[in-house]
């Protein structure tokens, strides 16, 4: 007779172990871990245990904090013991006026989530590490509550917190299969017997990959191989220990792509070299357990050359140690936690190439999202699902290497990293290059960002005015006077259909689907916290058939919604038409007269009203218009059979080019959309906000109707602690661009979630959240970007076309 358990836990590393402590202390005992060797096998042991606070998402950020809090407070009270947590402080030195931005950025959000960076001038580095050399530069950032971490003692104690609280740890037992049943339950084969598991969680790490493919999924996860040295006694480190100074902080030199910190009386090294090596690609040996691999110190000698430049007591000291061990990798460095996609009740923490830093948080972030059925914050970019099939062996093993190798790169606003590009084209892929396309990635899709005048290549990477920036302005300038043609072939798409079509769709959302055949409105799809979960476009078709369209990025985030919420509707049917349907959309005054011509149809607004849809043939080819506009022009979307996409936009280029038909890309939509105050899924709207709070009150029908999240939105909305989107105009002197914080008086007051120069309208604007701390003190706002405060004031209309005649095509509103 199979064991039970309400959650399995596979894998003992630190992560695991994590989760583990953080179900107990949500209250959840019937809980069982499965290490198949001992606690920290795999890589937690040969960690060099460093934490920070330094990330680019708010997300990453609280996650990793959390980790510190953990290790250094909650952890050690609990346990009534040290568990070898150093509270040292850290610093990022740099010889780069650009990093010198990305680290103001860093601080300007670290300032909204109320953790403390310091900018640093040389002088000053100087004061905190007089170690180290200050040739070339021009500046620090010093994180004073980050320190490093034992693994083992981390692990240890986490694990004993566990058991204490009614969880059980089971080492030595490796899972050998892995089965679905059919009610949803998980069956675990081990060689003590089995467990029969409500719900699966792989934390298995190095082996996350093979744990997997059991569970029935692929993960885009790589081993890579890391070494780091541990050195003999260093003079001038005993010196100051046997001086009662405090541990030299951690020191990183993100240019030379090293990291340095003290370990007792001498350092450990840790290089990340540029040309990474990956390591059991296609599988990890089954008896690799707390093993090492062969020192390979002629990989990363220039490195550690380096490092002995910058930190000259280095160089006298001998090497004690050479680690060189595998730590995993995901595309793009950020750990995969959340659903794994198509598998129910079956979850992912694993793919952190920082498990101690991030490990604490992480656990803690993922029994949140277990016990609550939401995550604690928004979870875009930790979400597996962020990361869809076109994610195969070659694109992991190329991402993983770009990502090792740019394991210190700036994190540019507006960055496309060049590895593993073009894994999903449309047909328009070569045309759209001919005409100037810069392309950039979404959800494995290349997509135009913008239109260069000349030979097509990338703008240099800034924080600053972007090199795009007059391309954009001419993109819109278009739209605005003639008529602008763009793909959006990277939208998500799905049909619903079937006997019971209608009503799970009149259930799904915070607003109902449109009651008339042919027309299309918005409707957000909750969590049970009450947050945006989703965003669709909803077009009625039939009486019990539906198309929407959603953001590219949520494509299985999205598929898996839907399946869920309609697994136990038999006569629900849904489809993914994400590659089978092409969209060209055509937008701006003159959008009718370069369509009529063309269409079998009358476009009159009699004919096809606003928000309506209809079949119709343009050009001869038969496909789905949608009249709608993201961008507030007249315009409409063409729903087109992808395979014969390049068809209709030959027809459209043709017949467009006497009316001064241009191209636009996603840089000028974003523009345009925030003239018109339009928020966008996964940057403005997410599932930490309610619609109440996003300013979607307009497409929220909470009365006589029960939706998922309902009492929850409600209930957030009557609390003093709701937050308020709002649209800001900014004074010029900056270029804005995201996460920046709004202050008043010197306090931070919320967040700019997005924002983009309006050249329709010829300033600057940004959406961003008002805490409740911002009530009463909304005239006296600005936004600190890169150290800079700009004056804002909030914009109470959308400044493009505020009465919306534009999309009529006509003086008047609709």
């Amino acid at each position: 007779m199979s064991e039970r358990a309400r959650v399995a836990i596979v894998g003992g590393g630190i992560m695991g172990v994590s989760l583990l402590y953080h179900l107990a202390k949500l209250g959840w005992q019937d809980v069982v871990l499965l290490e198949k060797t001992e606690l920290t096998a795999g890589s937690t042991w040969h960690a060099a245990g460093l934490c920070t606070h330094f990330a680019h998402n708010p997300t990453i950020m609280e996650m990793r904090a959390s980790s510190v809090r953990l290790y250094r407070d909650r952890l050690p009270a609990e346990v009534g013991r040290d568990i070898g947590f150093h509270p040292c402080g850290a610093l990022r030195v740099t010889r780069s006026p650009e990093r010198m931005d990305e680290f103001r950025q860093v601080r300007g959000l670290g300032r909204f989530m109320g953790h403390e960076f310091r900018i640093l001038s040389p002088d000053e580095l100087a004061e905190v590490y007089p170690l180290c050399t200050l040739d070339g530069i021009v500046g620090a950032i010093h994180e004073p509550f980050d320190g490093h971490a034992d693994p083992s003692q981390a692990t240890q104690a986490l694990a004993e917190r566990a058991r204490a609280m009614g969880a059980r740890i089971d080492r030595h037992r490796p899972v050998t299969a892995i089965e679905r049943r059919s009610n949803g339950e998980w069956l675990l084969s081990t060689d003590k017997g089995e467990i029969l598991a409500q719900q699966i969680v792989n934390a298995a790490g190095t082996w996350c990959r093979e744990i997997g493919q059991m569970m029935g999924v692929d993960l885009p996860v790589v081993p890579m191989l890391h070494q780091y040295l541990v050195t003999d006694r260093v003079e001038a480190v005993a010196r100051r220990q046997e001086s009662g100074l405090a541990e030299l902080p951690i020191i990183r030199d993100p240019e030379e792509s090293w990291y340095l910190r003290q370990e007792r009386d001498g350092f450990i090294c840790g290089p990340y070299e540029k040309e990474p090596q990956p390591w059991s690609l296609d599988g990890v040996p089954p008896e690799f357990g707390m093993e090492l691999l062969p020192p390979d110190l002629e990989r990363v000698e220039g490195i550690v050359a380096m490092a002995m430049e910058r930190v000259p007591a280095l160089a006298e000291a001998g090497i004690k140690t050479i680690v060189n061990g595998p730590i995993t990798f995901t595309p793009d460095a950020n750990p995969l936690v959340g659903p794994a996609f198509g598998l129910p009740n079956a979850w992912l923490l694993t793919g952190s190439s920082m498990g101690v830093m991030e490990g604490g948080g992480a656990g803690a972030f993922l029994a949140r999202w277990i016990v609550e059925g939401a995550p604690p914050m928004d979870a875009l970019a930790v979400d597996p699902r962020r990361f869809g099939g076109y994610a195969d062996r070659a694109y992991r093993l190329e991402k993983a290497v770009e990502c090792f190798g740019l394991q210190f790169g700036i994190h540019y606003p507006f960055e496309e990293r060049p590895a593993a590009r073009g894994k999903r084209v449309t047909p328009l892929y070569a045309r759209q290059e001919t005409a100037g396309a810069v392309f950039g990635s979404a959800y494995g899709w290349e997509r135009p960002n913008w239109f260069s005048s000349g030979k097509a290549e990338e703008a240099p990477l800034t924080f600053r005015r972007p090199a795009w920036f007059d391309a954009v302005a001419d993109e819109c300038r278009t739209v605005a006077g003639a008529v602008g043609l763009a793909d959006l072939s990277a939208f998500a798409k799905f049909e619903i259909s079937g006997q019971g079509a209608a009503a799970f769709m009149e259930g799904l959302g915070a607003k109902p689907p449109p009651r008339k055949l042919g027309r299309l409105g918005l409707m957000h799809v909750l969590a049970p916290s009450g947050g945006i979960d989703s965003e669709f476009t909803v077009t009625r078709l039939a009486d019990e058939r539906f198309y929407l369209t959603s953001a590219a990025a949520a494509e299985r985030h999205d598929e898996q919604l839907l399946r869920e919420r309609s697994a136990t509707l038999s006569d629900v049917m849904i489809r993914n038409r994400t590659e089978e349907i092409g969209i060209l959309a055509v937008m701006g005054p003159k959008a009718r007269d370069l369509l009529q011509p063309l269409a079998e149809l009358e476009l009159d607004e009699v004919t096809f009203p606003w928000l309506s849809a209809r079949h119709l043939r343009v050009a001869g080819l038969p496909l789905r218009a949608l009249r709608v506009s993201y961008v507030g022009e007249l315009g409409w979307e063409l729903h087109a059979p992808l395979a014969r996409l390049a068809e209709l936009y030959d027809a459209l280029v043709e017949a467009g080019r006497p009316l001064g038909l241009g191209h636009f890309g996603a840089y000028a939509m974003n523009a345009m959309r925030l003239e018109k105050g339009y928020p966008a899924w996964g940057s403005d709207l997410t599932s930490e906000r309610t619609p109440l709070e996003s300013g979607l009150a307009a497409f929220v029908r909470y009365e006589g109707r029960e939706f998922i999240g309902r009492e929850a939105m409600l209930r957030r909305a009557g609390r003093p602690d709701s937050w308020r989107l709002v649209l800001l105009a900014l004074e010029e002197g900056a270029d804005p661009f995201a996460m920046h914080p709004v202050m008043s008086d010197a306090s931070p007051v919320g967040i700019v979630t997005s924002a983009a120069y309006g050249h329709r309208v010829g300033q600057y604007l940004a959406l961003a959240y008002l805490t409740p701390e911002a009530s009463g003190r909304e005239d006296n706002l600005s936004v600190e970007v890169l150290g800079r405060p700009v004056a804002a004031r909030i914009v109470s209309q959308p400044p493009y076309d505020p009465k919306n005649r534009k999309p009529a095509g006509s003086d008047r509103a609709i």
